[in-house]
C-alpha cells in the first residue's frame, strides 16, 4: 500500500513538473512573440516615417507647380512654361498596352498552372522560374526587350515596344498573385461543386475564379502600380526625354473610328520626364521634377488603395 502511495506521489510530482515546464515554455514563447512583434512594429514605423518624410518633402518642393496648367502643358525649355501633358498621356497609353498584354496571359497561365498542369518536375521547374522572374531587376527586361522587340521584331522605339516590355515585367507578378489567390480557396468549394455534377471547367470558371477574383485583381493593380514608376526598361528601349507632341488619338470621329497609328508613335513617360528635369542645373526644373515625383507617388498610392478597397468589397460580398 505504501509502495502504491509512493508511486502516486511520484506520478503527481512528475505531472506537476511537466505542467510547470509547459507553462514556462508557453510563457517564453509569448515573450518571444512580443519581442518579435515589437521589433517589427518599430521597423515598419521607421520605414513609413522615412517614406512619409520624403513624400512631404516632394510635395513641399513641388506644390507651387501642381496646377491645371502643369497637367495640360507640354515640356518646354523654360521651366515656368513646362508641363507633363505628353508624359502622362504617354504613360496612359503604355500602361494600356501593358495591361492588355500581361493580364489575360498572366491570369490564364496562373489558372492553368494551378488547376490543370500535371504535378511533375516540369511544372515544378516552371513554377521556380516564374517565381525567380518576379525578382529579376527591371533593367534585364529592358535589355531583353531591346534585343527582342526593337532589333528582333523591328518594332522600333515605340509605344507598343514599351507596353510589351512592361508587360514582360508585370507578367510574373500576375501569375504568382493569381496562383496564390487560387490556393487560398478552400478545397470544400471544389468538392461541393463536383458533388452536384459540375465539370472541371465549370468549377474553375464559376467558383474558383469568382472566389479568388479579389486576390487576382489586387495582384494586377499592384503590378500596374509598379509598372507606372519603372524607368530603366523604357530608357533602355529608347524612350524620348523631351517630346512636345502627342501620339495620334486611338479613337477618331471619322471612319474607321479606331486608329492604331499611335502604337508606332514615339513617346515619353512620367519617370523619364522627371529624370530629364533632374539632370538640368536650373533649380526651377528641379521643382518641376519634385511635382512630377509627387504625382507618380500619389498615382501609386491611389492604385494600391484601390486594390485594397476592391479586395475588401469583393470578399465582403462573397458568401462562403
Amino acid at each position: 500500500m505504501e509502495k502504491i502511495n509512493q508511486e502516486n506521489l511520484n506520478a503527481q510530482s512528475t505531472s506537476s513538473k511537466t505542467l510547470e515546464e509547459v507553462r514556462s515554455m508557453i510563457k517564453a514563447h509569448k515573450r518571444n512573440d512580443l519581442i518579435f512583434a515589437s521589433v517589427g512594429f518599430v521597423v515598419i514605423t521607421l520605414i513609413l516615417l522615412t517614406l512619409l518624410t520624403l513624400f512631404i518633402d516632394l510635395v513641399i518642393d513641388g506644390y507651387p507647380k501642381i496646377t491645371y496648367d502643369f497637367f495640360t502643358s507640354f515640356p518646354s525649355r523654360r521651366a515656368a512654361n513646362a508641363g507633363i501633358f505628353s508624359a502622362w498621356v504617354g504613360s496612359s497609353l503604355v500602361l494600356l498596352i501593358t495591361f492588355l498584354s500581361a493580364v489575360p496571359l498572366g491570369v490564364a497561365s496562373g489558372i492553368y498552372l494551378e488547376e490543370y498542369a500535371p504535378k511533375n518536375w516540369f511544372s515544378d521547374l516552371i513554377e521556380v522560374n516564374v517565381s525567380n522572374l518576379a525578382g529579376v531587376p527591371s533593367i534585364i527586361y529592358g535589355l531583353l526587350a531591346l534585343g527582342l522587340f526593337v532589333y528582333g521584331l523591328k518594332l522600333g522605339h515605340t509605344i507598343v515596344t514599351a507596353g510589351l516590355t512592361l508587360g514582360l515585367l508585370m507578367l510574373p507578378i500576375v501569375i504568382v498573385s493569381t496562383r496564390e489567390a487560387i490556393r487560398s480557396i478552400p478545397i470544400a468549394i471544389r468538392e461541393a461543386a463536383y458533388a452536384v455534377g459540375a465539370t472541371k471547367w465549370q468549377v474553375v470558371l464559376h467558383h474558383v475564379v469568382q472566389y479568388s477574383f479579389g486576390g487576382i485583381l489586387t495582384g494586377v493593380i499592384i503590378g500596374m502600380a509598379r509598372a507606372i514608376g519603372e524607368t530603366a526598361p523604357v530608357i533602355t528601349i529608347g524612350a524620348l526625354t523631351f517630346i512636345a507632341f502627342l501620339p495620334p488619338p486611338p479613337i477618331s470621329l471619322s471612319y474607321p473610328f479606331i486608329s492604331f497609328e499611335w502604337l508606332q508613335s514615339s513617346f515619353t513617360v512620367l519617370p523619364i520626364q522627371m529624370f530629364n528635369w533632374l539632370s538640368r542645373p536650373d533649380h526651377a526644373f528641379h521643382i518641376n521634377a519634385a511635382a512630377t515625383g509627387a504625382v507618380i507617388i500619389v498615382l501609386t498610392l491611389i492604385m494600391n488603395g484601390t486594390a485594397i478597397w476592391l479586395r475588401y468589397k469583393i470578399r465582403k460580398n462573397i458568401k462562403w
